[in-house]
């Protein structure tokens, strides 16, 4: 769930109370896709007054996770920025999938260090990053 978990006031509570009841929160990850230190919704073009750090303990109780994408470096393969991963942790016990930017091993291992799974994109489908190599890590 994206742009419909936020309303113009903060998090949409009624609606991801609702959802949460119909489907299960267990089957329900929240995506957080943060731009200059806002959420942005509706395709990264609106951007709210609200951090992802801060609304992450209002989600919990709606979901199992998050899917948190650091849209300032999504695809430039530029890296990504692991301080804003770790807040991100230190502010959750719930699941966290990061994207945007990842682009070297280093980063996949802090982020698992972390305990914090990574989406990859364009460091594959470019061959900055192997599968070969992926496959080590964690092993």
């Amino acid at each position: 769930m994206g742009t419909a978990a936020f309303s113009s006031t903060g998090v949409n509570a009624a609606f991801l109370e609702a959802l949460a009841t119909a489907i299960g929160r267990d089957r329900l990850l929240v995506a957080l896709d943060s731009k200059d230190g806002r959420i942005v919704v509706k395709g990264w073009r609106e951007s709210t007054a609200l951090a992802a750090e801060q609304v992450l303990g209002l989600l919990e109780p709606y979901c199992s996770g998050f899917l948190c994408t650091y849209v300032d470096k999504e695809g430039m393969l530029e890296g990504t920025d692991l301080a804003w991963f770790r807040r991100l942790r230190a502010s959750t016990i719930l699941e966290i999938t990061a994207a945007g930017g990842i682009t070297t091993l280093d980063e996949i291992r802090e982020l698992a260090r972390l305990g914090i799974h990574a989406a990859l994109g364009m460091a594959i489908y470019t061959g900055r990053l192997n599968l070969a190599d992926l496959a080590k890590i964690g092993q």
